[in-house]
């Protein structure tokens, strides 16, 4: 306290603290003031609390929601066993589209938003609006305090009227049993291929290309490589030549893409340790998948000192002078090699496809 300052006790018995310029605080220790509870408002009857009525049209209306979402389910299921793979057509704004991908997804879609959708309205309408204050407690309860939480459970049952509105309780019960339906089958059909055949045939395969070798390809550019282009410590990420056609006729270009990427690497040969890795390449100039075997990101970074390939998703890391084997990371296998050699032009290409599947390694488990 300063000269100026002066204290007195105020109405209540607490000091007050003043200044020339007048009374700045005032203890409280003494005086605590309370906020008045101001109540809660008055509570505004819906019309479905009051005519059965409403409240039967609301219960319809929640039902024909879910029965949507059942009839959402069924078209999923039914697409997916019916509605062929390759078959496409014309979205504006969109391009071609995979006619089996729309018709899962709007079908999917449609059958999640009615249960949403029925379980607002189901909320709106019939089940207790009532605003309740509840004073808070300890987190630890009695064995008697639990056993009221349960009986409040089974009243709150109770209160959004499951036991008066059959239709509903059959109908919620109907969609969420067939929305479980689809996600099943897509986790369990659409996981990726369990045929380790079909995980090594990519679109390097000759037979791709009337059984001749395939030349590679910059990525993006889609043009060919001379083994003269690729100097000592360059990169090149690559795909084969057939791709183009999969772009011509617009039928699954990604899925190919994402098997086929390559990347191309040219380094001395004399680092190079494993002999079936300088067979395979061409004056120290290799080709590996980019799919890394952890979960299939793409590598795409090389050390160009230590000789390493890099995956940034994890940091997977492969060691290019030892055929691509894993030393460091989650992965668990090397990254594939594709066989290449030089055509009468100069140009690299791929004589064979991939001699084991390419991308993660899951497939290993299923032997």
């Amino acid at each position: 306290m300063n000269d100026n300052e002066t204290t007195a006790p105020g109405e209540s018995g607490a000091l007050v603290s003043a200044t020339p310029g007048g009374v700045v605080a005032q203890s409280q220790a003494d005086a605590v003031d309370r906020f008045e509870n101001p109540g809660l408002p008055p509570h505004v009857h819906r019309l479905a609390d009051d005519d059965e009525s409403a409240a039967k049209r609301a219960e319809r209306q929640v039902a024909t929601m879910f029965g949507l979402s059942m009839l959402g389910a069924l078209v999923f299921l039914v697409a997916y066993f019916v509605v062929p793979d390759e078959s496409t057509f014309y979205f504006p704004g969109i391009g071609i589209a995979s006619t089996q991908n729309v018709v899962l997804g709007v079908s999917l879609g449609i059958s999640i938003l009615m249960i949403g959708l029925g379980a607002v309205h189901w909320a709106k309408t019939l089940m207790p609006d009532t605003e309740v204050v509840e004073e808070r407690h300890l987190q630890a309860s009695s064995p008697e305090d639990r056993a009221k939480a349960v009986a409040s459970v089974s009243k709150g049952g109770e209160a959004a009227q499951l036991p008066r509105r059959p239709l509903i309780k059959y109908t919620l019960g109907g969609a969420l049993g067939l929305f479980a339906l689809p996600l099943g089958l897509q986790v369990a059909g659409s996981l990726g291929p369990t045929d380790v055949e079909e995980l090594k045939t990519t679109i390097w395969d000759p037979s791709y290309n009337d059984g001749k070798p395939i030349r590679l390809m910059r990525d993006p550019e889609m043009t060919p490589i001379k083994l003269e282009d690729v100097t000592n410590g360059s990169v090149f990420h690559v795909m084969p030549e057939t791709l183009q056609k999969f772009i011509d006729e617009g039928k699954h270009v990604l899925e190919a893409k994402a098997k086929a990427a390559v990347i191309l690497i040219r380094l001395d040969p004399e680092l190079i340790k494993v002999q079936k890795a300088r067979d395979w390449g061409v004056d120290g100039t290799v080709a590996y998948s980019k799919i890394c075997t952890h979960v299939g990101c793409a590598v795409g970074l090389y050390e160009q000192q230590t000789h390493h390939l890099l995956c940034p998703c994890h940091q997977s890391t492969f060691d290019l002078t030892e055929d691509c084997t894993v030393i460091f990371g989650p992965a668990k296998r090397p990254l594939p090699q594709l066989k290449i050699q030089v055509d009468d032009a100069g140009y690299l290409v791929a004589p064979q496809g991939f001699d084991q599947p390419v991308g993660p390694s899951f497939w290993e488990r299923l032997r």
